[in-house]
């Protein structure tokens, strides 16, 4: 069974059914999903969650799934929380944890809220959902309405990865790549929306995305032993998983679970689409849009955030910043997260350890902190920004040697 309630707008605190599809508030807010927690915390303890499936699924009382026994899943969360041994003594930190949501079926975060998303969408009679996306969500919701039998409908941007292309292809979604300015793909996916009646699940334009990536903050919480860590490494575009984690964080202090103080946000971003970053610095609440977008293919796409002034706030509550990482960084990043703890990271992810660096050295964050870093997505996906390799080649029967940058 479900405890979820109604629907609350974040802007304007209207109060709204449940019980039908709905995007945003008529202010144009975001939804979110509120729960009555005197049952929960009735029925559900910290020692029952032990005994739950090993994926998000674990943390049904709190997700808004009717009937959470057919919920669309492919086995998506529980994903390892890695402690950095070696990376701690290369960057002189006393506690420093990776959570890697390379893990996930198909390779990135995006699936929790696809899982969740899809399952409360075919509850609530949804049979097709568009989205525009610059990859690993497109792929996400492609797969997750394959296994419901619900039609997707994906826009891409015109260079988005080929194995992207043909992840979404391959469930049956029906792709369109945009050839014009990326900043305009939130009103196409809206006009077709509109148009043909299809549901858009765009980033908080409607409640059950977040819902499903909020259960990163309770793993995170349940890895540590129902602790906080001090700091979160988060690489941010549209904002919406890291107001998840947070969401998650104030409901565990519902339900008496957590203490402390709420862990500091720094949000890392590409200097080539940095519209928090700019925000931030400007001590603005709320991001302009980003023209000129120069960065590594892929994620973290968002010259306007729809998620940038919630962001924003996080930032300056919890006490937190925003980091902006060159291309070059998150090469040798990548590079340093694979050498030291053979993680194969996403690019976005590796942007993580590259602020973390530049955090260190001005301050921001000290060694003696219990840090996490959040890997977004597996590598694997993206295989043809990494650096060429240099083989030594050998004939058989020559004797192998070990060339001085080998030793």
């Amino acid at each position: 069974m479900s405890f979820l309630t109604h629907l609350e707008c974040a802007s304007c605190g209207a109060i709204l059914s449940a019980d039908v599809p709905r995007n945003t508030c008529a202010c144009g807010g975001m939804l979110l999903a509120r729960y009555d927690w005197t049952p929960i915390r009735r029925s559900v303890t910290r020692e029952s969650l032990r005994v739950g499936p090993a994926s998000l699924w674990r943390y049904a009382p709190f997700l808004p799934a009717t009937h959470s026994e057919g919920a669309v899943t492919l086995g998506e969360g529980w994903t390892p929380l890695y402690r950095a041994h070696n990376l701690e003594r290369a960057l002189g930190c006393n506690a420093l944890f990776i959570k890697n949501e390379g893990a996930n079926p198909t390779g990135t975060f995006k699936d929790r809220g696809a899982s969740v998303g899809i399952t409360r969408a075919v509850e609530l009679g949804i049979r097709t959902v568009i989205l525009h996306s610059s990859g690993n969500a497109g792929a996400a919701w492609a797969t997750y309405a394959a296994r419901a039998s619900v039609r997707c409908v994906t826009v891409l941007p015109v260079d988005a990865q080929a194995c992207t292309l043909k992840q979404c292809a391959s469930m049956g979604a029906h792709l369109f790549v945009l050839e014009g300015p990326w900043r305009a793909a939130g009103a196409v996916v809206a006009e077709a929306a509109r148009r043909h009646g299809w549901f858009n699940v765009n980033t908080l334009k409607e409640p059950y995305r977040l819902e499903g990536k909020k259960t990163m903050g309770y793993e995170l919480c349940e890895q540590l032993g129902w602790a906080l860590p001090d700091v979160i490494f988060y690489p941010t575009g549209g904002g919406l998983g890291a107001i998840a984690i947070w969401k998650a964080f104030g409901e565990l202090r519902e339900m008496g679970w957590v203490e402390g103080r709420t862990p500091r946000l720094l949000v890392t971003q590409y200097a080539g689409c940095a519209p928090i970053v700019k925000a931030f610095a400007e001590g603005k609440d709320r991001c302009e849009p980003w023209e000129t977008i120069d960065i590594i293919p892929g994620g973290l796409r968002s010259p306007d955030p729809p998620g940038g002034a919630a962001i924003l706030r996080l930032l300056r509550e919890t006490g937190g910043a925003a980091l902006a990482v060159e291309k070059e960084e998150t090469i040798a990043a990548l590079a340093e997260m694979a050498r030291h703890e053979g993680l194969l990271a996403c690019p976005e992810g590796a942007t993580t350890l590259a602020a973390l660096r530049r955090a260190l050295r001005e301050g921001l964050v000290g060694g003696h902190e219990r840090i996490v870093l959040v890997n977004t997505g597996s590598g694997l996906k993206y295989t043809p920004v990494f650096p060429e390799p240099a083989p030594v080649r050998v004939r058989p029967g020559q004797e192998l040697r070990l060339v001085p940058e080998q030793l």
